[in-house]
């Protein structure tokens, strides 16, 4: 008796949640990182460099596999001296590619060389470059 009182219970726990789901006004999207980026005085064109090779061959890369949707390079008005100058955005197609962590890193070793290549490279952007942050944010996708 308790065993199907307890399958009534989760049968009905499992309807209230998909009833509950297909009320909301909207659907999970995809996932973009933002990151900020200011470019040392007189490094731009050497940035941009960077991106237009490496970065992009990479990206193209994660795209042809799956894991990336999109990316773009944007170059923002800064309001202060201090602002991003550059502003990266990947986007993904759910919250679930992070978990794909071997699939990153395999194309980065073919794209871009082993770990302590890639961490070389990463500390030779630094003096070009600083990450001033990042964010994460889905798209809500209103129905």
């Amino acid at each position: 008796m308790k065993a199907m009182n307890l399958v009534a219970a989760a049968a009905i726990c499992a309807l209230s949640a998909v009833a509950l789901a297909e009320d909301r006004p909207y659907a999970n999207g995809p996932v973009t990182q933002i990151t900020y980026v200011r470019v040392k005085d007189g490094r731009f064109d050497d940035y941009m460099r960077h991106l237009g090779g490496l970065y992009r061959k990479q990206m193209e890369a994660l795209k042809t596999a799956g894991l990336v949707l999109d990316y773009k390079v944007l170059a923002p008005a800064p309001r202060t001296p201090s602002d991003a100058n550059v502003i990266l955005t990947v986007v993904y197609p759910n919250m679930g590619v992070f978990d794909k962590a071997k699939e990153f890193d395999d194309i980065g070793a073919k794209v871009a060389g082993t770990f302590s290549e890639q961490n070389k490279a990463f500390a030779d952007r630094g003096v070009m470059r600083d990450i001033i942050g990042s964010e994460l944010a889905r798209e809500m996708v209103l129905r």
